[in-house]
């Protein structure tokens, strides 16, 4: 099976210079990928160029889809989503929506690429939202996946379980577990804790036929409690970044540490694979590559900052969740959400 991916090449704080050299180590690794590059021929060929690459005849698993205008970082959704309809985001959504790639990747405008995904593709019948689901890490060695990380603000009971089947089909699609543990975030483990909409939420998980383990609490997204962890978009948003700042103060604490005297630079060096290994673990580019899940198309949100190395990682999750069915995956498990409603 050849899995098309769509990538978005313009996009991003660094458009290509991240993503043409991140797509060239993509198709070196993986053989049963055609990647579709799309955004401004003459700038795309010109990069492939320069890292000794030709799309077409001589490389058959690489093309160059034209779009003739860029979504900017900062531009409004409304303008990005109205005002240029030949973008490279939308060209690269549009060739899911054809049928002619499998998924796209983009690190663009996230706002924007949520509203155009939802607009050409539209949503899975039985789904009322998207949602944005990403991993984190765990000290087990495994990861946790969480959703909604913040397309909405907003939720009721119905929408969380929603999220819930459609995180566990997602573990399942990236390679975890066939019956994953669900957990619901929740200010404390009791049934009664939480306000309404959670624990209704919770009433309709323990029905729903999930391997619901309950309410999970904070500290519960780094232990490997549950595979997968289900919220509304502005608690989980804010979980996200104030685990995103934590690991880069306890980075910074240890750099200023270890660079503080000749003494620790002297122990620094000393204690390098350690330290090495250490960054490996807590490497945040590994898990890089947001689902923008509930739509029918497959659509990948890669950080906007990120370099050559993580949005090939996000290349991975969107080659991953198509190879193993995840559209297919949550059309199945449709029917749970509606008995549990």
């Amino acid at each position: 099976m050849t899995v098309r991916v769509a990538i978005d090449c313009m996009g991003g704080d660094h458009g290509l210079s991240v993503t043409i050299p991140a797509a060239i180590a993509f198709s070196d690794h993986q053989s049963d990928v055609h990647l579709i590059l799309v955004g401004k021929p003459g700038p795309i060929a010109e990069a492939l160029r320069a890292a000794g690459r030709q799309a077409g005849d001589k490389d058959a698993r690489i093309r160059i889809q034209g779009a003739t205008e860029v979504v900017e970082m900062d531009e409004p959704v409304a303008q990005a989503l109205r005002g240029k309809r030949d973008s490279s985001m939308r060209v690269a959504i549009d060739l899911v929506r054809r049928g002619e790639a499998d998924a796209c990747v983009s690190a663009g405008n996230t706002g924007a690429l949520m509203a155009i995904s939802r607009s050409v593709l539209k949503m899975i019948d039985g789904i009322d939202r998207p949602a944005i689901a990403a991993s984190l890490p765990t000290r087990t060695g495994g990861q946790t996946m969480v959703l909604d990380l913040g397309a909405n603000v907003d939720c009721d009971p119905g929408h969380l379980l929603q999220f819930a089947v459609m995180g566990c089909a997602l573990v399942s699609a990236l390679g975890g577990s066939e019956r994953p543990r669900v957990g619901l975030l929740n200010i404390g483990e009791e049934v009664i804790k939480g306000n309404e909409v959670v624990k209704q939420a919770g009433e309709l998980l323990r029905t729903s036929g999930l391997n619901f383990i309950g309410n999970v609490e904070g500290n519960d997204l780094f232990a490997g409690t549950a595979d997968v962890v289900v919220c509304d978009g502005f608690v989980g948003n804010v979980a996200l970044k104030t685990s995103e700042g934590l690991a880069q103060m306890l980075s910074g604490f240890i750099r200023e540490e270890f660079t503080r005297g000749p003494l620790a630079k002297a122990i620094a060096m000393l204690a390098y694979p350690v330290l090495k290994r250490f960054k490996q673990r807590i490497d945040h580019r590994r898990y890089n590559g947001a689902s923008l899940i509930g739509l029918r198309g497959i659509v990948i949100k890669s950080h906007g900052s990120s370099d050559a190395y993580g949005f090939e990682q996000a290349l991975r999750r969107g080659y991953d969740a198509s190879r193993n069915g995840l559209l297919r995956r949550i059309t199945d498990a449709i029917p749970t959400v509606q008995s549990s409603q």
